[in-house]
C-alpha cells in the first residue's frame, strides 16, 4: 500500500506521520508538497498536523486553497481513504471535505499532553482494530482544537454516524465532546488527536498505530484478498 503524507508551509508533524507509515506500519509512504496537483498513484492520503501558513488568516485557511487540495478532493471522490490530523482536520474543514469548524480552545491556551479518546465507531475503514466504546490513549497538541457545529450538522452528524472519536474529559471545549468525525462515505476522517505519536511503546502508547493498521487491512482485504 502507498501512502502520500502532504506538505504543507508550516506542518511540522509530516515526518512523524512518515515514520508511522515506513517504520512501525512497514508500508510505503513519501512527502508530497503541497503544490503538486496529481495524487492518482496513492492509495491512501494523509494530511498531518503543524502550523501550516503559520495559522493566519485561520487554521488551515490558506491550505485549503493549495494546488494539492484539488487532487486530494478528487481522490477521496473515488473513495480513497484521506485521514487529516490536528492541522489536517483544520484543512479538511476549511476546504468543504468535513462540516463545522474549528475555534480556539475554550481556555484560550495551548493543550499539549496524553489523553484518553472514546472510539464510537468501529466498523469505519479507520477504526476496524478498535473495540465499540473502548478508550485508547493519544497525545493532543493544539490551540485551535475546539470542534463546533450548528444543531442541525450535529443531528446529521449523529443520523449517519459520523462522530468517530469523542472525549471522556474534554479537554478543549468541543461541541458534543466530539474528537473526530468522517463524512458520510466514510473514507475522510479528521480528528484532533495524533495517531502518529502513539505508534511505539516507547512514546507512551501504541493505540494510534490502530489506526493506520485499520487502514491496511480495509485496503488489503478490498484490493488483494478480491483479486
Amino acid at each position: 500500500m502507498k501512502f502520500a503524507v502532504i506538505v504543507f508551509p508550516g506542518s511540522n508533524c509530516d515526518r512523524d506521520m512518515l515514520y508511522a507509515i515506513t517504520d512501525a506500519l512497514q508500508e510505503e509512504a513519501h512527502f508530497v508538497w503541497h503544490s503538486e496537483s496529481d495524487l492518482s498513484s496513492y492509495d491512501a492520503i494523509l494530511l498531518p498536523g503543524g502550523f501550516s501558513y503559520g495559522d493566519y488568516l485561520r487554521s488551515g485557511a490558506m491550505s485549503s486553497t493549495s494546488p494539492i487540495m484539488r487532487a486530494v478532493k478528487e481522490e477521496a471522490g473515488k473513495g480513497k481513504p484521506v485521514l487529516g490530523v490536528c492541522n489536517g482536520f483544520q484543512i479538511l474543514l476549511e476546504a468543504g471535505l468535513l462540516p463545522g469548524a474549528m475555534l480556539a480552545n475554550e481556555n484560550l491556551s495551548f493543550i499539549c499532553r496524553n489523553i484518553p479518546v472514546r472510539v464510537e465507531q468501529n466498523d469505519t475503514l479507520f477504526t476496524n482494530a478498535f473495540d465499540q466504546k473502548e478508550d485508547i490513549i493519544l497525545p493532543i497538541a493544539h490551540g485551535d482544537g475546539n470542534y463546533y457545529c450548528d444543531d442541525a450538522t450535529y443531528q446529521s452528524l449523529v443520523e449517519h454516524d459520523q462522530i468517530v472519536f469523542t472525549y471522556p474529559s474534554n479537554p478543549n471545549g468541543s461541541v458534543h465532546d466530539i474528537a473526530g468525525i468522517c463524512n458520510e462515505q466514510g473514507n475522510v476522517l479528521g480528528m484532533m488527536p495524533h495517531p502518529e505519536r502513539a505508534v511505539e511503546a516507547l512514546l507512551g502508547s501504541t493505540d494510534g498505530l490502530k489506526i493506520f493498521q485499520s487502514i491496511l487491512t480495509n485496503w488489503r482485504e478490498a484490493h488483494v484478498l478480491n483479486t
